[in-house]
């Protein structure tokens, strides 16, 4: 268990002036080809590494090979060799899942109640999602996604498909080039988020804890959310579920955060904190005009467009305030 310090604090109110004010570029080609020496082992420590991509980010042409870092994808510890032997497997195993899902998708639609019913989901879902830019360019291929959802639903039997997983899906996509590493990166992604934006097993557990952090850090909120909100709270588990994906103004400012997330600076499940963060945008017009419950949901779904770097920034300074307090036993083991 790690013990709380002032350091904590402190580390999290300078990587919030990093980010908002002292800002440096982002991580760029030449700069993360030095953190590794010859054979390809890291040079830098993984801390040192997430800590900048914490106050910092990562350039778009770096962005492939260190999600794959930070997911899990590859091992910290690995040379280059080592990599290029595991990207291969990868793809083996990802043919082989391929493979055995044309063999047993009879038998599924016989035998699996919910797998019709499932598969009509992803196709609906996917028809939706716009696949060109404003200039005509085709971004993604949606009979490719359409495949990888539903090897993705068969194969995680934790996670199985909820409405939109395609938009997350789509991310990776375009992200990277190759099929096996779309399923693998967002099959270690939610693995190393801890399954939280996942309905049935870390949603529930967020909203509570989001509850939690709103009693602790701003008991007046809370008590109006209590009194008027009528489930607004509860309410916001789109926010987890597509992991603020449609809080932003761009692709980038979404993978922004959530390379930040997964790094796990300052803290484990920053997500909760990025969602107090966005709640306190809408804090004094709630209170102002005595909100409800809908009005308040309604508030909450306009924040759109938002920038990554101030909502990083802000949730950072959150994490400070958090733990310059006596946090309870419940928020300190969430967090730590």
């Amino acid at each position: 268990m790690t013990t709380l310090s002032p350091e904590n604090s402190l580390s999290a109110r300078q990587s919030a002036s990093f980010i908002l004010v002292k800002r440096k570029p982002s991580i760029d080609k030449t700069e993360w080809d030095g953190f590794f020496d010859e054979n390809g082992h890291l040079a830098k420590s993984r801390d040192f590494i997430c800590i900048n991509i914490l106050e910092r980010g990562l350039h778009p042409l770096v962005r492939t090979e260190a999600w794959k870092f930070l997911t899990g994808y590859y091992s910290w510890q690995s040379s280059q060799d080592e990599r290029l032997a595991v990207d291969s497997t990868r793809r083996k195993n990802y043919e082989a899942l391929c493979q055995m899902y044309e063999k047993i998708e009879p038998l599924l639609e016989n035998l699996h109640r919910n797998f019709i019913e499932t598969r009509n989901n992803i196709t609906h879902d996917i028809r939706k999602l716009y696949d060109k830019d404003p200039l005509g360019n085709v971004l993604i291929d949606k009979k490719r996604l359409e495949k990888i959802l539903l090897l993705s639903y068969v194969c995680n039997t934790q996670a199985e498909y909820q409405q939109g997983f395609h938009e997350m899906v789509m991310l990776f996509q375009l992200m990277v080039e190759h099929d096996h590493e779309t399923f693998w990166l967002f099959q270690f992604f939610l693995q190393k988020m801890e399954h939280s934006c996942v309905i049935n097993i870390g949603v529930g557990k967020n909203l509570e804890m989001l509850n939690n952090l709103i009693t602790f850090l701003d008991p007046m909120f809370a008590e109006h959310l209590k009194g008027k909100g009528a489930g607004a709270v509860q309410s916001l588990f789109p926010w987890f579920c597509l992991c603020f994906q449609r809080a932003f103004k761009s692709f980038d400012d979404v993978w922004r955060l959530w390379e930040v997330l997964l790094t796990g600076k300052p803290c484990r499940n920053l997500q909760v904190l990025v969602a107090y963060s966005m709640l306190q945008m809408v804090r004094e017009q709630v209170l102002q005009e005595s909100m409800s419950g809908h009005d308040i949901l309604l508030a909450c779904n306009n924040l759109i467009d938002l920038d990554a770097e101030e909502l990083i920034s802000s949730t950072c300074v959150v994490y400070a305030e958090l733990f310059q307090n006596d946090v309870p036993q419940s928020l300190k083991e969430f967090f730590l």
